[in-house]
């Protein structure tokens, strides 16, 4: 919405998203969003509704973890995610580092040689200007496109090779490098001043200071009017700053 109030960071700098999963068909039988891995970001799930599954691949292998109301989890960079929708999933996104996952943060599991290529990576995962239906048509072309490299990463893991996914992993790496400069200044003005604030006020506290708790104050938010965002697992819901 154009010329919404900006919306502070919430503590700790996070990031949230009310995320509708996809209920897209896909070709391999299951119904859900767009596999990915975060480079630097954690990521939590607390599901609010419906029912589905995450798929992952990490230093574990290969995991299906079951999704229904109330369920909670979390995954460390690197961890290759897939939600799969079996019924209304709903869940609330509690990401790391602020902004960074909006900046470059996710990639996504396309075939390598998208991945290994800049360009062609960008011209993938970017969606067009045009109407909704042009929106999420092409959504789900990414989407498609991204369990293709996932379907080639899965099966050679569960073959025992994790040499695709070490591929993929520096591809990424490479995809990204470009950006660290941007993103760790991001970092240090947001998720550091963070730190470095909090740092003060025990400082403060531990000298018997508390004039910070004079600035005490309130934040509210209201959601951002619909339709919501092509994500690349879902619908997303995000809020602004109350106008009031």
């Amino acid at each position: 919405m154009s010329g919404s109030p900006r919306l502070p960071l919430f503590p700790g700098s996070v990031g949230m998203s009310d995320l509708r999963v996809y209920e897209w068909e896909t070709d391999d039988g299951h119904h859900g969003g767009t596999p990915h891995l975060h480079t630097v970001s954690n990521e939590g799930y607390v599901v609010i509704g419906g029912s589905g599954e995450v798929h992952t691949l990490s230093s574990e292998g290969y995991a299906r973890d079951p999704l229904s109301a109330g369920s909670v989890l979390w995954f460390s960079p690197g961890t290759v995610h897939r939600l799969i929708n079996t019924g209304d999933l709903r869940i609330l996104t509690v990401m790391q580092n602020s902004g960074l996952p909006e900046a470059g943060d996710a990639v996504l599991t396309f075939p390598l040689e998208i991945v290994s290529h800049a360009e062609r990576y960008r011209s993938a995962v970017t969606l067009p200007e045009g109407t909704e239906a042009e929106r999420g048509e092409a959504a789900r072309r990414r989407r498609d496109l991204a369990i293709e490299g996932y379907a080639e990463l899965l099966s050679a893991l569960e073959e025992g090779d994790r040499g695709p996914l070490d591929a993929f992993y520096a591809a990424a790496s490479a995809l990204v490098q470009p950006r660290v400069e941007e993103w760790t200044k991001l970092w240090t003005d947001t998720v550091l001043a963070d730190v470095e604030t909090t740092r003060s006020q025990l400082a403060a506290l531990a000298e018997g200071d508390a004039s910070h708790l004079g600035d005490a104050a309130v934040v509210r938010a209201v959601p951002r009017p619909e339709p919501r965002a092509f994500g690349m697992c879902g619908r997303l819901g995000i809020w602004d700053a109350d106008r009031r």
